[in-house]
C-alpha cells in the first residue's frame, strides 16, 4: 500500500502517468541489477545466474503488470515444450510463429485503446520476437554450418535449452522491457563469463555503460521539458487547423523529433544496463579498441546528424531491424523478388506493432519515402551537375534543407503512427494532402505503384 502511494505521488510530482514512470524506474533498476550480477553471480553457477537473472525479471514484470505476468510466462514455457517436442522441424518453426504472434495479437485485441498505453502487451512484443528468433536458431542449429550465413552461424543452437535458460534468457533485465534483441548463444556466452575484455574476472565496461547512461537521461530531459508543448491532441484541435501551412510544417517537423527521443532514451539507458553487464561486449575492433555496441539499438550520432531517411532508419530501433531483416527478410529470399520481400518484412512489423491501421499507413508511407529517396540519389549520382552541386561550398545550405524535409517526411508518417485510429490521422494527413485530397489519391496510388515498378 505505501509503495503504491509512493508511486502516486512520484507520478504527480514528475506530471507523468504511472506506468511510465514505473518503467523509468525499471529500466533505471537495471544497473544496480548488473552491479549485483558482476560483484556477487559472475563467478557463480550457471544455474544460479539464470535464477538471478528469472527472478530479477520477474520481480520487474509484477512491479509493473502484477498478475498479468501470466502471460509471458505462459508464452516461454509453451515456447520450451515446443523446442523439445517437436525438435528442429519446420512445423516447430511455424508453430511457434504462429502460437505467439496470435497471442500478441489477442493481447492487443482486448487492452488496446485509442491512447499510448504502457501494459503488458509493451515488454510482450519483444518477448514475441526473442521466443520466435529462438524457435529459428533452434532449427538453424540442426543444419550443417556450410549452408547458414554467417549471422545463422553466429546465432544457430546446437543444444537443446532446459526451461532455467529459457526463462533467464526470456527475464534478462537489461532487455526484458524495451529490448534489445539478442540470441540465446549471446546470453549463454554471458552467463559462461565469456563477454569480458579481462578473461576470468567482470569486463571492464562500468564508463562506456556510465557514457551511455548520461546519453540516455540526457535524451529523457529532453524530452521531458520540450514534450509538453508538442502534444500529439494537438494535431487534432481547431488552432492547429486554423494554422498556416508553413507552421503545421514546422510544429510537424519539432513534433517529430521530439517524441523520438521517448524511445531514444529508453533504449540507450537500457543498452547502457547490458554494458555493464557484459552482454553488449563486441570483440575487439580494428584498431585494436575493445567494443561495447553489441547491443546498440541506437546510433545516437547518426540519427542526429543524417539528413536522409534512410539514415534515420539504420540508427533507430537498430536490434529489431536486425532482427526482422536476419529472421523476415533474408529468409524469403527463395521468393526472388526483393521488394516483395521488403513488402512482407514491412507488413510483419506493422503486425507486430499492433492493429491500429495509423501503423498500416505509416509503414506504408516509409516504404514509399525510402523508395523516392533512393531514386533521388541516383538521380543525383548519374548527374554531373547535380553531383557538382552537392560537393560545392553551396552544400551547408542544402544540408539544411535536406534536413528539413528529411524532418518533414519523418514526422508526416509518424502522425498516423502516434495517433493510431482511421478518424484521428485521417484528418491530420488531409490538411497536408490538401481540401480535394479525396480526388488525389487515386494519383498517390499512381505514383506509389509506378514508383515499385521502377524499382524493380
Amino acid at each position: 500500500m505505501m509503495a503504491a502511494l509512493l508511486m502516486e505521488r512520484l507520478s504527480e510530482s514528475l506530471g507523468s502517468p504511472e506506468p511510465a514512470v514505473r518503467l523509468i524506474l525499471s529500466i533505471l533498476i537495471g544497473y544496480p541489477c548488473a552491479l549485483v550480477y558482476r560483484r556477487f553471480f559472475f563467478h557463480q553457477s550457471a544455474t544460479i545466474v539464470h535464477l538471478f537473472h528469472t527472478l530479477s525479471g520477474l520481480a520487474l514484470a509484477a512491479f509493473n503488470f502484477g498478475s498479468q505476468l501470466c502471460h509471458s510466462a505462459v508464452c516461454i514455457f509453451v515456447q520450451f515444450l515446443m523446442l523439445r517436442l517437436m525438435g528442429r522441424t519446420v512445423t516447430a518453426v511455424l508453430s511457434s510463429f504462429i502460437f505467439q504472434m496470435v497471442y500478441l495479437l489477442a493481447g492487443y485485441y482486448y487492452t488496446s485503446t485509442e491512447e499510448y498505453d504502457i501494459k503488458w502487451t509493451m515488454p510482450h512484443c519483444v518477448l514475441t520476437l526473442k521466443l520466435i528468433g529462438l524457435s529459428l536458431d533452434y532449427y538453424d542449429g540442426g543444419k550443417e554450418p556450410s549452408k547458414l550465413s554467417a549471422e545463422q552461424v553466429k546465432g544457430a543452437l546446437p543444444f537443446v535449452p532446459s526451461l532455467l535458460e529459457v526463462y533467464g534468457f526470456s527475464y534478462f533485465y537489461g532487455g526484458f522491457l524495451v529490448g534489445p534483441q539478442f540470441t540465446l548463444r549471446s546470453y549463454m556466452r554471458l552467463v559462461a563469463g565469456e563477454l569480458t575484455d579481462c578473461p576470468g574476472k567482470p569486463p571492464n565496461s562500468v564508463v562506456p555503460a556510465m557514457t551511455r547512461f548520461a546519453l540516455g537521461v540526457l535524451c529523457l530531459v529532453i524530452y521531458t521539458i520540450f514534450s509538453p508543448h508538442y502534444p500529439d491532441s494537438y494535431f487534432l484541435t481547431d488552432e492547429y487547423e486554423a494554422q498556416p501551412f508553413w507552421y503545421r510544417c514546422v510544429f510537424i517537423l519539432l513534433w517529430a523529433k521530439i517524441i523520438l527521443y521517448k524511445y531514444v532514451s529508453c533504449w540507450v539507458i537500457a543498452e547502457g544496463v547490458c554494458i555493464l553487464s557484459g552482454l553488449g561486449y563486441n570483440g575487439v575492433s580494428e584498431d585494436g579498441m575493445h567494443q561495447w555496441n553489441a547491443c546498440a539499438n541506437m546510433k545516437v550520432w547518426l540519427y542526429e546528424t543524417t539528413p536522409l531517411f534512410t539514415g534515420t532508419i539504420a540508427s533507430f530501433n537498430i536490434n529489431t531491424n536486425a532482427w526482422a531483416a536476419r529472421h523476415v527478410f533474408k529468409r524469403l529470399k527463395f521468393l526472388g523478388n526483393k521488394i516483395v520481400s521488403q513488402l512482407a518484412t514491412l507488413l510483419f512489423l506493422t503486425i507486430w506493432h499492433g492493429l491500429h491501421s495509423g501503423y498500416l499507413l505509416c509503414f506504408s508511407m516509409e516504404f514509399i519515402i525510402v523508395t523516392v529517396e533512393r531514386q533521388a540519389q541516383a538521380l543525383v549520382r548519374d548527374s554531373p551537375t547535380l553531383s557538382k552541386l552537392a560537393n560545392s561550398p553551396l552544400y551547408p545550405v542544402i544540408y539544411v534543407v535536406q534536413q528539413f524535409i528529411h524532418w518533414l517526411f519523418m514526422g508526416y508518417p509518424l502522425v498516423p503512427f502516434c495517433l493510431f485510429t482511421y478518424d484521428k490521422w485521417l484528418k491530420v494527413t488531409c490538411l497536408f494532402i490538401g481540401p480535394l485530397g479525396s480526388r488525389r489519391l487515386p494519383r498517390c496510388i499512381h505514383l506509389f505503384t509506378s514508383a515499385v515498378t521502377y524499382s524493380s
